[in-house]
């Protein structure tokens, strides 16, 4: 029982540390380059990169087999993240709509 009690507060701390990271960097993309979606598009093809060669073992299996060796332990930090991106494109959206130009 202790350790489901570690593996939830580990996966809580983990999914609000992705959120953050994936709307500071996506923040920060999207006013260098004045883009707004772009960290989730960004986001999508790094995580599609991670997904498929990411655990591939020596025997090469498909690549079905492989997203299905994760578990729901990984994909709520992903989910995580994939919200801090869309977030911070709607952050940015909503400041340029409020006028500020820097954005």
């Amino acid at each position: 029982m202790p350790d489901l009690v570690v593996y939830i507060i580990q996966t809580c701390v983990a999914t609000v540390l992705f959120f953050v990271m994936m709307f500071g960097i996506g923040f920060i993309l999207n006013m260098l380059l004045k883009t707004t979606w772009f960290p989730m598009v960004l986001f999508f093809i790094v995580l599609i990169g991670l997904a498929i060669w990411s655990p591939w073992d020596d025997a090469s299996r498909p690549t079905l087999d492989n997203i299905g060796d994760y578990t729901i332990i990984y994909y709520i930090p992903i989910i995580g993240a994939m919200i801090g991106a869309y977030v911070s494109g709607w952050a940015i959206r909503a400041l340029r709509k409020g006028g500020y130009k820097m954005f």
